[in-house]
């Protein structure tokens, strides 16, 4: 694959997930949005449907780690990081998913801070964020 192809695909794959942010109103039920935005911290949760919300959040977080798998790919060329990025996606969605739940079904005003921390682990390619650089690393040291 030339550098010029390497670049357009990467520029269209972080183009994906802009759009998936750009447009998550749109796309994806999650009462959270606007909640998050405004004074979270002086108001009551606001009302969800628990497994609407979970499953949007767990195609969000499908969408945001294909797309990431993607571009780790793109980028390093590596059949085992992609392997190893599987696993670390999986467990994580395991762990946050029941942690999220727990925040979902007994919301706390005192918990709101690290509810919205959990939450933004799911919807966002925070991991993506993580592994690049320690692959890179790794790399780079090899």
């Amino acid at each position: 694959m030339s550098n010029l192809t390497k670049y357009i695909l990467l520029f269209v794959l972080f183009g994906l997930l802009v759009l998936i942010r750009i447009f998550e109103n749109d796309l994806f039920y999650d009462p959270y949005l606007v909640f998050f935005q405004n004074d979270y911290l002086y108001v009551d949760s606001p009302r969800r449907e628990v497994a609407k919300l979970v499953a949007f959040t767990t195609l969000r977080y499908v969408l945001n780690t294909i797309i990431s798998l993607a571009i780790l790919f793109v980028v390093f060329k590596d059949k085992g990081v992609i392997k190893f990025s599987v696993l670390v996606y999986v467990i994580a969605f395991v762990i946050l998913l029941f942690i999220y739940l727990y925040f979902v079904i007994n919301p706390k005003q005192e918990d709101y801070y690290m509810f919205f921390n959990v939450r933004r682990f799911l919807i966002q390619p925070i991991i993506l964020l993580l592994l690049l650089p320690a692959f890179y690393y790794n790399k780079i040291r090899k």
